[in-house]
């Protein structure tokens, strides 16, 4: 077929109308509702609504922003040759290069819910709670040892484990340690439990994801540091 076109549209133009205004229907409807969501969490955490709405909004925007904490040098060096030209010669000249990582923290998907996590941690100290401290301390050992079993790296994503696992398993550790502290319980042990389990017990396994920058919670509000706390508070 001697078709010089190649810009073409699978749908007709009345569908593609029609799906566009679909979508800008459908996804504020999609947004509102995880904020939704993530808003509802923070409340059980004892978040006024506007709190958490300032916390959600502080997310959101922190995603973008990756803090370099650390500097990864590879143990073997890798060989690499240049072509260097001499009166038109040209010469081939081995040379040394060290293969580096950056290591980062992302601010919305890991700096704010480890802040939010000791923020809780404490509050349940505050007021006495030193049985629930200690039995969330429990919960996030469990969920980092559970969350390490499953994650793997995968090269050019990250450190990759099953969405649903970590706030499943969080749900129901936080309930069979404490019912009443449950979100509480469930927020720390899913937030701490997963950087833990995922990221930083697998630091030794960045080179083999081929990048030269890896960010914990580098996918921001939709990583699984971030939606595991929440996902896992809402879940209990």
């Amino acid at each position: 077929m001697n078709n010089k076109n190649y810009i073409y549209f699978p749908f007709e133009l009345t569908m593609l109308i029609i799906l566009f205004f679909l979508f800008l229907l459908i996804y504020p409807i999609l947004f509102f509702l995880f904020a939704g969501g993530i808003v509802d969490a923070f409340s059980r955490l004892g978040f006024s609504p506007i709190t958490g709405t300032l916390v959600f909004l502080l997310s959101l925007f922190g995603s973008a922003i990756n803090i370099p904490i650390s500097k990864i040098t590879t143990q073997n060096p890798i060989v690499q040759e240049k072509v260097v030209y001499f009166y038109g010669v040209p010469y081939r000249i081995p040379f040394v290069t060290e293969q580096t990582t950056i290591v980062a923290i992302n601010l919305g998907g890991a700096i704010i819910p480890i802040a939010i996590s000791i923020y809780e941690f404490f509050r349940i100290l505050s007021v006495g709670k030193i049985d629930v401290a200690l039995l969330t301390i429990v919960g996030i050992v469990i969920v980092s040892i559970v969350v390490h079993s499953f994650a793997k790296p995968v090269r050019g994503i990250g450190i990759a484990v099953p969405f649903f696992i970590p706030p499943i398993i969080t749900a129901i550790v936080a309930l069979i340690l404490s019912r009443h502290y449950a979100p509480i319980v469930a927020y720390i042990s899913g937030t701490l439990g997963t950087l833990i389990g995922a990221d930083i017990l697998n630091l030794n396994k960045v080179f083999e994801l081929g990048a030269p920058v890896v960010s914990i919670g580098g996918a921001g509000t939709f990583d699984g540091i971030f939606l595991t706390g929440i996902l896992s508070t809402l879940l209990v």
